[in-house]
């Protein structure tokens, strides 16, 4: 396995696990020249030596750069870093077929149609290349967020010119999709990927396969064995129609089914209109395929196909007129009257033990015990008591399974396997620890999101600073180069808040010379206005920006207006008044928002940001902000004109916790 973080070409950038196979690892990577991320197939590290493999590896390669087309997963690169040898193709986000059918079934005909049509699609530009699948099944077509299916995964797909896979024998593919005469071991064609299609076609309007049993052999055997069953048998509603083309394509002759993947594209494309809504059930011609056959001896003649113990005996020839005046001889007895009984025995039995020889690859007659959470003497005791032996140990850090134990084994728990094969093991290291970086002068709202990601809690402190500006980390709970599993532990940040701040006063009733003088006091910039207002007395304040409780810092802007008395020119008519209103509202300090320390000089202050419309206000900006660590109860002022109503809301660390609108002198 190779660790995330790790970058293949400088360019790839591998992020996680997405799967792990016999051959390749599977990651999902970010191109880091074209900014987007891809699945990468790298060749397992233990085969990077071994020729066969790399060759087997290079034919996928080349036989998928082929292939080009929206239902079949892109290739984007190939190429070779450090002897590691790696595949980039198109990331699908998305669920497998498998699993869509369970999250989705019942699917909807039309759907079902709409999809395989999509697959079939895909197969048959495939089959136009030479190339057959030799593994269709479910887990091997993706559907993408958009609904699209995609298939993947040719790694046991070759083109029928390629004569390094011949033989027979190879019997390749799961055996719920694998057809009669992979069953028999015979050479795979395109009509054996169709096969597979109408056993997918069959799971997705049933739920299920067509065929189960307790083991591959039985699963095996009834695909060239037993009939079809009916989706129709599962839901009476599916037409006629479209069974037939699960039947056809299912024939157990190879010659019956479809001849290409368009013409069962074809014919899926017509199932459910209602013109095909009478159709005859689809019936095979009649063919010899579960016909018991006498392997003929080099150097005698062949012998004719027994069909069954009756029709194997030999008819009597008539007796000439000769042979009926001699006397009867009593007829022996002996083994010869029961040779085609015996021989179409022995051929039975040797049917099935090649299916089982090519199903298994040979006598493998040991189970992978579970090793995960044993120590390795643990895990070796187990296996030589399974008739196994200790393979090649591996490290791997592990938040999950404790140091030293074991995580997984390959081959798996419960995989059969020749006695004396060797199982390698994954040995947790631990959980995997997280180095400390220096972060003094950083953006703590980066930092707190990377460091959270990683798995560590974050509290923050802030701390006022006329020369580090707000936001900026002044200083760490731990040292730089520290090395600390993230889970469980707590690392505080000294924020800076800015320059020092100072709390504005409540002014009301105040002089304009008392204002003034608190202003030079504490270095803020006094800004004077004045406005006429019937109902102030001359002199005195009308409204203070910002209000009572605002955090103030050195240099700002102070906005008082006072009182001119009321305006000589304004006429009687209330539209053209001048009027205040004022609203006393008691802040209510977050504590849920706030640290849970006890230290009030570690606790987290609740941010206020006020927003407030008048006469000379905006409700959509801000009209102050500022922080509080308790309680607190301050009052607005509005100055509505000509009947203009005022509104404010409070938000409490970006929450609205209190509003009001349609604020009147009435």
């Amino acid at each position: 396995m190779i660790e995330p973080g790790y970058i293949l070409n400088e360019r790839y950038k591998l992020l996680k696990t997405l799967g792990e196979g016999g051959m390749a690892n599977v990651y999902l990577a970010h191109d880091l020249i074209l900014d987007r991320d891809v699945a990468v197939k790298v060749l397992r590290l233990d085969l990077q030596n071994d020729p066969d493999t790399k060759r087997r590896f290079q034919r996928e390669a080349m036989a998928t750069t082929e292939l080009v087309h929206p239902n079949i997963v892109s290739i984007y690169d190939v190429g070779e870093s450090n002897d590691q040898q790696y595949l980039v193709m198109e990331y699908v986000r998305g669920s497998d077929l498998k699993k869509y059918i369970v999250e989705h079934f019942p699917i909807p005909y039309q759907r079902v149609v709409d999809i395989m049509a999509q697959i079939l699609a895909g197969i048959q530009v495939a089959h136009d290349h030479n190339i057959i699948h030799r593994d269709l099944k479910p887990q091997n077509i993706m559907i993408d967020q958009d609904g699209n299916a995609k298939i993947t995964d040719f790694g046991i797909a070759v083109a029928l010119s390629d004569n390094s896979m011949t033989q027979t024998n190879s019997l390749l593919g799961s055996v719920h999709y694998l057809s009669p005469e992979q069953a028999r071991g015979s050479m795979p064609t395109k009509q054996s990927d169709i096969y597979a299609l109408g056993i997918i076609l069959f799971e997705m309007l049933t739920g299920t396969v067509p065929f189960e049993g307790d083991s591959a052999v039985s699963i095996a055997l009834k695909h060239f064995q037993e009939d079809m069953p009916s989706v129709r048998d599962f839901d009476p509603r599916i037409p006629q129609a479209l069974e037939n083309v699960v039947l056809k394509a299912t024939a157990k002759d190879p010659a019956s089914r479809y001849t290409s993947a368009a013409a069962m594209a074809a014919d899926l494309k017509t199932a459910l209109s209602p013109a095909r809504a009478h159709e005859e059930k689809f019936v095979p011609e009649a063919n010899d395929l579960d016909e018991t056959k006498v392997v003929p001896v080099v150097g005698s003649p062949a012998p004719q196909p027994v069909h069954a113990a009756a029709q194997a005996v030999v008819p009597e020839k008539k007796a000439t007129p000769a042979a009926a005046t001699r006397p009867k001889k009593p007829a022996k007895k002996g083994w010869k009257k029961y040779w085609p009984f015996l021989l179409g025995g022995v051929i039975v039995a040797g049917i099935i033990l090649f299916v089982v020889l090519a199903l298994t690859g040979g006598s493998k007659d040991a189970t992978v015990p579970n090793l995960a959470g044993m120590s390795r003497t643990q895990a070796e005791s187990a296996l030589e008591a399974a008739n196994l032996e200790l393979g090649k140990e591996t490290k791997q850090a592990s938040s999950k399974v404790t140091k030293d134990k074991v995580i997984d084994s390959d081959p798996g728990a419960g995989d059969s396997v020749k006695a004396g094969s060797s199982v390698d093991i994954v040995i947790s290291t631990g959980a995997k620890k997280y180095t400390i970086g220096d972060y003094v002068g950083d953006d703590y709202a980066t930092i707190k999101a990377r460091l959270e990601k990683a798995g560590f809690t974050v509290k923050r402190k802030r701390k006022a600073s006329a020369t580090v500006e707000s936001g900026v980390i002044m200083a760490q709970s731990m040292d730089e180069g520290t090395k600390v599993v993230p889970a469980n532990r707590t690392i505080t940040l000294t924020v800076s808040s800015g320059t020092e701040t100072v709390s504005m006063p409540d002014f009301s009733g105040q002089t304009e010379a008392q204002v003034t003088a608190w202003a030079s006091a504490h270095g803020m910039v006094l800004k004077i206005e004045t406005a006429y207002n019937d109902t102030v007395p001359s002199g005195q304040l009308l409204s203070q920006d910002p209000q009572a409780g605002s955090d103030l810092h050195k240099g700002d802007t102070m906005t008082m207006t006072f009182s001119k008395g009321k305006d000589p020119a304004s006429s009687s008519s209330s539209s053209d008044t001048t009027k205040t209103v004022t609203r006393t509202i008691k802040l209510a300090y977050n504590a849920d928002a706030a640290s849970s320390s006890t230290d009030s000089s570690t606790s987290e202050p609740a941010q206020i940001t006020i927003y407030l419309q008048d006469s000379s206000h905006k409700l959509a900006d801000v009209y102050k902000t500022m922080t509080i660590t308790a309680d607190q109860t301050i009052t607005l002022t509005f100055t509505l004109k000509n009947g203009d109503t005022g509104a404010y809301k409070i938000e409490n660390n970006g929450s609205v916790v209190q509003s009001e609108d349609n604020i009147s002198d009435n």
